[in-house]
């Protein structure tokens, strides 16, 4: 059983190498669109491996019904910064899940973003683990190998229609092997082979004038495979150049992003140096503040307790017991004293008064004038 889930993860991965290949060579030629066979057969082989072990979709009564790619896609690629997402998902005319799918992979090629959208999925271990079971492509060790053939794709200009039989969602992906199993002799085997047929033929017949035609017809044929040759070695070169360049606008823009966001980070980190210092301030301040606060408490209480000392010292009425402080029964007995022996004062001194009024001694009938 491992070795069969092992076996179609590499079957998977080796075709689709193929067919990046052969797509990279076609777009030499001609452009790439839904009409081009290469490409029918790459988008076949992209939905198998994003398909490869994804789960089912549980309902209510416990069953799993089959489930697209594009349901992982539109979660785990919703980080990517000016993504498709939600222009696939307006519309109109694409309404399956799958339709969805094989949309948002004509639009990724277009706008040579297939290889980014599908690192930045893969790196979220999360939302992959939750919608993949063990031994999917998209979990193994090649999944780094499916971003970096990917990556190709960037150098080639795509031009698609969203409107067509391609974005049909009814009917499964089906990829075609046979341009792949077709067994074609290398250049150099070719060569050899006619230097040994030459050989022979030399060897048997070499000393006829009957055998030049023939010599110079595969001279002609060696000629041939050397042009053939020089062309391949030229497209792989032409290859190779436009993924190394398509590789260096990528890390430039990854290199952009990160001074960007370093320069930020950079900015916030003095800014809440600044806050910071603003805050230590301020709170130097505050305590510098409470402290002249607290000494002014401090001699406004010295000088409160001087004054009660003073007013009580003072008060003749105010009874004093060796330094203690008399109760409050004390004091209101002390002020009822106090008020009585005014009033009495108060009485006497006004009979004192009647007494010695003038009007009162002649009036006063107890008296008589001599």
């Amino acid at each position: 059983m491992a070795r069969n889930a092992a076996v179609e993860r590499k079957n998977l991965i080796t075709v689709c190498r193929f067919s990046v290949k052969t797509l990279i060579d076609r777009s030499c030629f001609e452009t790439i669109d839904d009409s081009c066979s290469e490409f029918t057969n790459f988008a076949a082989i992209l939905e198998q491996v994003l398909t490869h072990r994804l789960k089912g979709q549980v309902n209510w009564f416990g069953f799993e019904s089959p489930r697209s790619f594009w349901d992982f896609i539109r979660v785990a690629c919703s980080k990517v910064p000016h993504n498709c997402i939600s222009s696939i998902e307006n519309m109109e005319n694409v309404s399956s899940s799958r339709a969805k799918g094989r949309a948002w992979i004509r639009v990724a090629l277009m706008e040579k973003r297939l290889s980014e959208y599908i690192s930045t999925s893969l790196r979220d271990i999360k939302t992959t683990r939750r919608y993949y079971e063990d031994g999917a492509i998209v979990l193994g060790e090649e999944a780094n190998m499916l971003a970096g053939m990917l990556l190709g794709l960037n150098a080639i200009d795509f031009s698609f229609c969203l409107k067509g039989e391609s974005l049909d969602g009814n009917s499964h992906a089906v990829i075609d092997y046979t341009p792949y199993l077709k067994f074609t002799q290398s250049s150099e085997s070719i060569s050899s082979d006619e230097e040994e047929l030459r050989t022979l033929g030399s060897g048997s017949e070499g000393s006829t004038p009957e055998n030049l035609g023939p010599q110079f017809i595969t001279d002609e044929h060696s000629w041939y495979n050397k042009c053939k040759r020089v062309e391949q070695k030229f497209r792989l070169a032409l290859e190779q150049k436009g993924y190394l360049e398509e590789l260096v606008r990528l890390r430039e823009a990854q290199l952009a992003e990160s001074v960007a966001q370093n320069k930020i980070v950079r900015q916030r980190m003095e800014e809440m140096d600044l806050n910071h210092k603003l805050e230590k301030e301020q709170l130097e301040f505050i305590i510098l503040e409470l402290q002249d606060q607290l000494h002014s408490f401090q001699s406004l209480e010295q000088l409160s307790a001087e004054i009660s000392l003073s007013s009580t010292s003072l008060d003749p009425l105010h009874p004093q017991k060796e330094g203690k402080e008399d109760t409050p029964s004390l004091l209101g007995l002390c002020g009822s004293l106090t008020s009585m022996t005014s009033y009495k004062s108060l009485t006497s001194l006004k009979s004192s008064e009647c007494l010695a009024s003038p009007n009162a001694e002649i009036n006063s009938p107890g008296l008589t004038p001599f």
